[in-house]
């Protein structure tokens, strides 16, 4: 696993106490959960399978997003998001573990044009699905 941030680093130059504005929470989620029905209905294809990829980081990323603000928080970079929801949910390792690795990844796809590995993705994919599952319920 990358390092993660330090929080200390995160509170002191990224992230801002909010007021939680659950409208704006309900929208993110919203809009992640469509993402999240639109990747469900493509077939998983070489040629596809890293912006399948790139939508699954995004949804996961989004619902963070929208945790964090129902703690009154907001992160000005990922990286913070992640060692927010260490910081939260320690029992969570391996899902921090997992969302860090697919930052990478993402970050590679995004600036290098890397393509995602398909047999990655398989591999990984009920995860992805039972973070996704497990953020949805932290979020009322």
């Amino acid at each position: 696993m990358r390092e993660l941030m330090l929080w200390e680093e995160c509170r002191a130059k990224f992230i801002r106490t909010v007021s939680s504005d659950p409208a704006k929470i309900n929208s993110i989620v919203v809009m992640a959960q469509e993402r999240w029905d639109f990747v469900h209905t493509l077939k998983v294809t070489e040629k596809n399978v890293s912006f399948i990829f790139d939508d699954y980081y995004e949804i996961i990323k989004e619902l963070l997003v929208a945790l964090m603000l129902r703690k009154g928080l907001r992160s000005g970079n990922h990286q913070c998001l992640f060692t927010f929801f260490s910081r939260e949910y320690p029992e969570k390792e391996a899902e921090v573990n997992l969302i860090s690795q697919m930052s990478f990844l993402r970050n590679r796809l995004d600036y290098y044009g890397e393509r995602v590995n398909d047999r990655y993705f398989r591999e990984n994919y009920k995860s992805f699905e039972e973070i996704i599952r497990w953020l949805l319920k932290q979020i009322p």
